[in-house]
């Protein structure tokens, strides 16, 4: 019987055996490598209240499926676990990897403690780490001296106006609201108004004799004579606007001249001086906009059709008809 490997080899039957045993010992190198589990202490001697880390290390295949230890809040009694950190995983080749954590552990008697080995459950097989050993130790006490002192009482803290910072503005603002409800106890009492202030009441002047009054003073001011072109024609229309918004309930002071021409375009009153209206509202955007400079005529001009249009726009009363003629044969 013959045996054929590739191309070519041909092997003897009395090879055969001997083929297949080293084989076998192939096959078996191949298998799972066991698990490792190690422990160890950054310091095998603490003092009372000191604390060290305990490091694991876990070495086992990939494919493992692996039960860490678990501890909770000790190792043992007297010996308190701090911390846990995450598990580190780290690829080592041959299919096999290494996993290492530690523990933040510290005691609080002194003692020689034997710390119990570490579980490891990996599939059907269970491992165990080494034993260690921690030595807790307490603070060497000075007996030949003779230098001993009793228990000190408890001291009060120093005073810090800082921690009662919150607590004095509470009662501030505890003290605030009570005077502000007697106070309104006694407005109501007294049955006087709890805002005893006196409101700013409207002037009674009419509209367009108010609007006359800011010509009259624009007029006098000789802005445009002293090369303040931009200030003249825009007190003229800021003083037309106002009283168009109040003569007429227009929103002139939030609207463009276009659209203040379009909503009075359908008003009677504006109709007969609707031209003058449009010159100086132009004129006004040009010089502010635009920063054109107006010849002597125009600057008069933009202040007679203003003059214009309040009076022929104002409100006729009876008592207020012999003093608007006087104001439009004056003007002209």
């Amino acid at each position: 019987m013959k045996l054929t490997f590739g191309r070519g080899l041909r092997v003897k039957p009395a090879m055969t055996g001997a083929i297949l045993f080293c084989l076998l010992l192939i096959g078996g190198s191949v298998q799972a490598q066991p698990s490792v589990i190690k422990a160890s202490l950054d310091s095998t001697q603490l003092l009372i209240g000191e604390q060290t880390l305990l490091h694991l290390e876990i070495a086992t295949d990939k494919n493992s499926r692996l039960q860490l230890p678990y501890v909770q809040d000790t190792l043992m009694t007297g010996v308190e676990v701090l911390d846990i950190s995450k598990p580190d995983t780290v690829d080592i080749g041959n299919n096999r990897i290494q996993i290492k954590y530690d523990y933040l552990i510290t005691s609080f008697d002194s003692a020689l403690y034997q710390l119990p080995p570490f579980q490891l459950i990996a599939g059907p097989d269970t491992f165990y780490s080494n034993e260690l050993a921690l030595k807790v130790s307490t603070f060497p006490v000075d007996t030949e001296s003779g230098k001993y002192y009793d228990i000190k009482n408890v001291m009060n803290p120093p005073l810090v106006l800082a921690d009662y910072i919150q607590f004095l503005l509470y009662i501030l603002g505890v003290c605030i609201l009570i005077l502000i409800l007697f106070y309104i106890f006694l407005r109501k009492k007294k049955q006087k108004p709890l805002f005893p202030f006196k409101k700013e009441e409207k002037s009674n002047v009419p509209p367009h004799v108010r609007a006359i009054q800011e010509l009259d003073e624009i007029k006098t001011q000789k802005l445009w004579q002293r090369g303040s072109d931009k200030e003249y024609h825009s007190r003229i229309s800021d003083v037309i606007r106002k009283y168009i918004e109040e003569r007429f309930h227009v929103n002139a002071l939030e609207m463009t001249s276009d659209q203040i021409l379009r909503s009075t375009r359908g008003i009677s009153e504006v109709d007969f001086v609707y031209n003058n209206l449009k010159q100086l509202l132009l004129s006004a955007d040009l010089v502010k906009f635009a920063k054109y400079h107006p010849l002597p005529e125009e600057h008069e001009l933009s202040m007679m059709n203003a003059y214009l249009f309040v009076n022929n726009t104002a409100p006729v009363t009876i008592n207020e008809g012999n003093e608007k003629n006087e104001v439009n044969e004056k003007n002209e």
